[in-house]
């Protein structure tokens, strides 16, 4: 067996100055790795995770650290632990799809329209422009994220009909096929396409076509079998800094709206014979194809460019990146990288491919640090690299910690960093004059009311968003939500004519709150007092 030397610590030289490690091609050191996960999950401060690396063929890791659950100390992580693997899933869509043009019973440039009817954006001529490849390539004109609050937090209440009905209220912030930004919705459109096509579910054809195909047996689309409902990996986040179970996204006996676009719940061991089969180019390590040398082809080219930040190139010499088909494209240190990252709220994964080396690695953990899942996967890669080994640790908690420390710069961001409610403060207008129901297009209706002498937030289609309303200034509110795992507080201002309150807008407390709260997409429109 080959093996191969992971080393990412420094050395000094004989003059005294600092050099970095080479990687040598000749020793996978398993026990240098656990002690690295160990370190990563006591820095961050992650209950548990699984790692996974194959080689030339050859599983060099598979197995788990730490615990499922922060509260019970006897259940540890194995490879066979389920983790939800959230944006990683997205590559099973693409393969899905991949299968059905192997069957010529759609192409890439298949008109959504033409198999969804009901399928309509914002402008009609892109409507019927668009195409099988444009839902997964994130170069639609949408707003990055938009729409994501149909989606999380779970369960949202809408269902995939509605977000479908819905994405023409959604007003584009780029024109189509001009630039990158990142959406799900549209992953959903693409797993009703999968459905549309083939007779199937989207979780039926995944589980039938592609699971079942593989033996991955412990990989789920749709809801976990009651009994597969053990060695369960429990989302966490931290809440005031102490990892804390997010009891909302305990949701792996439940089918998931948002399935088709990050819903899978997967096994590192299982997701090892995808990694496999992805760089057999749709081969399995038992010989099963199930897409075609050419689809492969198609998923890993270049669609849509993406920027070179200026840390992708000082760390890892990139000097492209891209999207193709549910994978991100890249080159690290002259080889082309193909991978993609999987957050949702309390579980993160990544998976990253080294076709020229033959390479594949599965990093999950069930805690919000991306941090952690860096610190893992790139220390990883670069072991098989002849480049400088950095100490990837090191750089990942300096990163850490220059956020937060711009996040107390700002007194609102400061509050939230800490999760110290703000003060309440004086506005405009006596507080009975914002009660009323609001309508948003595509969210729905809010009701605002009040409760304790004060103003008190509640979706009426997103049930778990409810909260009061702390009084900024002017016509401002704070939102403070009650279930303070959701991590996604915002600002409400009212809008007001003729001093009459007419509306309402929202935008996130702060930047560091997850994106997909699109909050700048909602539009209300008071319709009772």
């Amino acid at each position: 067996m080959k093996n191969y030397l992971f080393l990412f610590t420094f050395i000094v030289s004989l003059f005294g100055q600092p050099l970095y490690v080479y990687a040598q091609t000749d020793a996978f050191n398993v026990k240098e790795v656990d002690s690295l996960v160990h370190k990563v999950l006591a820095t961050f401060k992650v209950p548990g995770a699984a790692v996974g690396v194959i080689k030339d063929g050859e599983v060099l890791l598979n197995k788990g650290y730490g615990l499922q659950d922060i509260n019970k100390e006897a259940l540890t992580v194995d490879k066979k632990t389920l983790f939800k693997i959230a944006s990683t899933s997205k590559a099973f869509t693409a393969a899905a799809l991949a299968m059905l043009v192997d069957q010529q019973k759609i192409t890439w440039e298949s008109k959504v329209v033409d198999i969804i009817p009901q399928f309509a954006l914002y402008d009609q001529w892109v409507t019927k422009e668009f195409t099988i490849a444009d839902l997964l390539t994130h170069r639609s004109g949408l707003a990055r994220f938009a729409g994501d609050l149909m989606l999380w937090p779970e369960p949202a209440g809408f269902s995939r009909d509605e977000i479908i009905r819905n994405l023409k209220h959604l007003r584009p912030a780029s024109g189509f096929r001009s630039e990158y930004a990142y959406d799900n919705l549209l992953y959903i459109v693409a797993g009703e396409v999968v459905a549309k096509v083939s007779g199937l579910s989207w979780e039926q054809f995944v589980e039938q076509q592609i699971f079942s195909a593989l033996e991955m047996k412990r990989c789920f689309a749709g809801a976990v079998p009651k009994k597969q409902m053990t060695n369960i990996a429990q989302p966490h986040g931290l809440i005031n800094d102490k990892p804390t179970i997010i009891k909302r996204n305990q949701t792996y006996d439940k089918e998931s709206v948002m399935a088709a676009a990050g819903g899978i719940k997967c096994s590192v061991n299982d997701l090892l014979v995808w990694v496999q089969t992805q760089l057999n180019r749709g081969i399995s390590p038992a010989d099963v194809r199930i897409f075609s040398d050419e689809q492969s082809k198609v998923m890993w080219s270049p669609h849509t460019i993406l920027s070179v930040s200026e840390n992708d190139k000082k760390y890892h010499n990139t000097n492209f990146r891209s999207y193709g088909l549910g994978w991100r494209l890249a080159d690290t240190h002259g080889y082309k990288r193909v991978s993609h990252t999987g957050s949702l709220s309390g579980n993160l994964s990544q998976i990253t491919l080294i076709p020229e080396l033959n390479l594949g690695v599965v990093v999950l953990i069930n805690q919000n640090s991306t941090y952690a899942r860096n610190t893992i996967m790139n220390s990883i890669v670069q072991s098989f690299i002849n480049v400088e080994q950095r100490d990837w640790l090191t750089i990942q908690t300096q990163r850490q910690q220059e956020r937060l420390d711009r996040l107390r710069t700002k007194s609102a961001q400061a509050s939230l960093t800490h999760n110290v409610k703000p003060l309440r403060k004086k506005v405009t207008l006596p507080l009975q004059r914002y009660v009323g129901l609001y309508q948003d297009p595509w969210f729905g209706q809010v009701n605002i009311s009040i409760k304790n002498k004060q103003l008190y937030f509640e979706s009426l289609k997103s049930t778990r968003m409810h909260g009061h309303m702390i009084e900024n200034e002017g016509n401002e509110f704070i939102v403070w939500y009650d279930d303070r795992s959701l991590e996604a507080d915002a600002f409400a201002r009212f809008t007001v004519e003729n001093n009459q309150v007419v509306g309402l807008t929202m935008d996130r407390l702060s930047d560091d709150i997850d994106a997909s709260f699109d909050y700048i997409d909602l539009n209300f429109t008071r319709i009772t007092e």
